[in-house]
């Protein structure tokens, strides 16, 4: 037997109580008996059960299944029972209650949708995603409604969208909607900041950003509060750069309508907010290796930047 399996073995031993007697079988923190009427009696207080997890494809797939035999397809996040009589999976309904894990502002935000994590930092009533948007599928061809999510990364190199996060169309972002503070890509119970969003967010941080209808450069101190410190992911001499918000901005770029650029020299973030209604131009923020202020503009929705989502 190797070593790690040993081990593994003695640990299993230390944490769980495994009682077999005539009845059932127990397994449990605290050696209690399984119950009578139970043939395995499992009980904890910080820990459920999982059955099997698969795709419908894998699902269909078994031979000859069980009558009763269960599993959780994880495509559409719910159980199935085979029925003999039927010869079919019958999925299992859910009820109207539900209960949401406990989570709090500064916790890790879990993306099902690639199992990727991400860093969120509180900034007065808000909760912001403390890292770029990394989520969809690699591309350098066009973005498409094709209900599949598109991602672009700075100079057509993958790696660097593991390193500083996708670039995405303002029509990808939200999803080709146009409902301002949408959730658009954004995982569950996020969504895409509005300007307004964006204005509350910088006030708090620098009140000296007291004008949400300024345009151009603003703040005294802004920029430098958001962008990581360093000259890792920023040129020199990335002005003011101290990450006293703890947002980490980092020199992420852009992919403009021909062209990628400005990798460690800016990133832009687009809001979800047009610069009028139905227009090509969207209100956004960018922030430079040299400024340690924000500036706020509109930009062509076409040209793909990073993406910061907000907590509903």
């Amino acid at each position: 037997m190797k070593l790690s399996t040993l081990l593994f073995t003695a640990i299993l031993v230390l944490i769980i109580s495994m009682n077999v007697s005539a009845q059932g079988v127990s397994i449990n923190e605290d050696g209690t008996d399984p119950h009578e009427t139970a043939i395995l009696d499992i009980q904890s207080s910080s820990q459920g059960v999982l059955i099997p997890r698969m795709t419908s494809a894998e699902i269909k797939a078994i031979a000859y299944p069980a009558d009763g035999l269960q599993v959780y397809n994880s495509e559409d996040g719910k159980l199935y029972i085979y029925v003999i009589t039927t010869g079919t999976w019958k999925e299992v309904s859910y009820g109207t209650g539900s209960l949401a894990p406990d989570w709090e502002c500064g916790d890790l935000l879990y993306d099902y949708r690639d199992d990727r994590y991400y860093e969120t930092v509180g900034i007065g009533t808000q909760c912001w995603m403390a890292e770029n948007l990394n989520v969809g599928e690699f591309t350098t061809s066009g973005h498409y409604n094709d209900g599949i999510i598109k991602k672009s990364c700075n100079y057509a190199n993958e790696s660097n969208c593991d390193t500083y996060g996708g670039l995405y169309s303002w029509d990808e972002m939200m999803d080709w909607t146009t409902t301002e503070s949408g959730q658009g890509i954004c995982p569950i119970g996020w969504h895409v900041p509005s300007d307004s969003e964006w204005f509350q967010m910088e006030n708090t941080l620098d009140p000296v950003v007291n004008n949400p209808n300024q345009t151009s450069w603003r703040g005294s101190t802004i920029g430098g509060q958001l962008k990581e410190p360093g000259y890792d992911h920023w040129n020199y001499p990335n002005s003011g750069a101290n990450n006293s918000s703890g947002m980490t901005f980092l020199g992420a770029g852009w992919k403009s309508t021909t062209s990628y650029g400005g990798l460690k020299v800016f990133t832009v973030f687009l809001s979800s907010t047009p610069s009028s209604p139905g227009s090509d131009y969207i209100w956004g923020r960018e922030f430079d290796y040299n400024k340690q202020q924000s500036y706020r503009v509109t930009f062509y929705k076409y040209g793909h930047c990073s993406v910061r989502c907000v907590k509903d």
